[in-house]
């Protein structure tokens, strides 16, 4: 708590304020509309929504308060949710709930609320909130985001250790009929935990999706690592972001192909203009490579 309250606050007080708590909470422990709005004005207090005051507007603190507002059956999810368990790779500046069936939706800037056509599990509870299960999480994102943003959240998820391909099997049994659920279905037998970054899943995906042989992530090599790799045919697919632009990170990737290539490794280097603009040229570029697999 802060100094300089106006006010002497009770020990139930104090605990109310270690978490967000409505006007009409703190007026049930004596404390006033003016006192309220003094410590509001010297920043004792702040006021993430209306009617709820809190210490702090940190991400956490405001969707604590959020909750204040939402029905007891709200469940934070969508891409807020993915990245409280650690797989946000598709991070959004809305705070994304669930309520059930019913409920009027929140009008609240910064929220968007959607209602759940699944009846909604028992909560897993982080920082005193309810969210969603990491499975229910990640098949319905898989489900609703376009599909070359969908396999580097099940990769994400799997790597974060938030969920296991078994998990996401059985959650996908629940979706049966419902918008995605076909894409989703081809997407969890191909996700991979040991994918290390968005772009890496997107280019295993276009060449999956391209009809060439599925490739191993994060393929050892010696002391290196590929991004994408065929042990067999020594050939290697990489994803080039802007990490490998500066003059430490060039003068190791200048050192790392040679060695790669005496071994007789044929090593191809994408970027974002291949992966998201011409993706054809990812294909056209591996399929010679491979083509004892054909």
């Amino acid at each position: 708590m802060r100094c300089g309250w106006s006010f002497a606050p009770s020990a139930r007080t104090l605990s109310l304020m270690s978490v967000p708590a409505t006007f009409r909470q703190l007026s049930a422990e004596g404390i006033s509309v003016q006192n309220l709005r003094t410590a509001h004005r010297r920043g004792d207090l702040r006021r993430p929504w209306r009617g709820v005051y809190a210490l702090d507007t940190d991400e956490i603190s405001r969707v604590q308060a959020l909750f204040t507002l939402l029905p007891a059956e709200a469940r934070l999810s969508g891409p807020t949710a993915a990245t409280w368990y650690g797989f946000g790779v598709s991070p959004s500046p809305l705070i994304h709930v669930t309520i059930p069936q019913g409920y009027a939706h929140p009008r609240l800037t910064g929220v968007r609320a959607g209602e759940s056509v699944l009846p909604l599990p028992e909560p897993i509870w982080l920082h005193g909130v309810p969210l969603l299960p990491p499975e229910r999480v990640a098949v319905t994102l898989t489900r609703t985001v376009r599909r070359i943003d969908a396999l580097p959240i099940l990769d994400a998820a799997l790597r974060a250790d938030a969920v296991s391909l078994d998990l996401l099997a059985a959650e996908l049994v629940t979706h049966g009929g419902l918008r995605g659920v076909c894409q989703a279905r081809e997407l969890v037998p191909l996700a991979d935990g040991r994918a290390e970054c968005r772009q890496e899943s997107q280019l295993r995906l276009v060449i999956i999706d391209g009809g060439l042989p599925r490739p191993e992530p994060q393929l050892e090599v010696g002391r290196f690592r590929l991004d994408l790799g065929y042990e067999e045919l020594k050939v290697g697919a990489e994803y080039d972001g802007q990490t490998h632009l500066t003059h430490d990170r060039l003068r190791h990737d200048r050192y790392r192909g040679n060695w790669l290539a005496a071994q007789g490794w044929r090593m191809r280097h994408f970027t974002d203009r291949d992966l998201y603009a011409h993706p054809t040229r990812i294909l056209t570029t591996l399929r010679p490579l491979l083509t004892p697999w054909r």
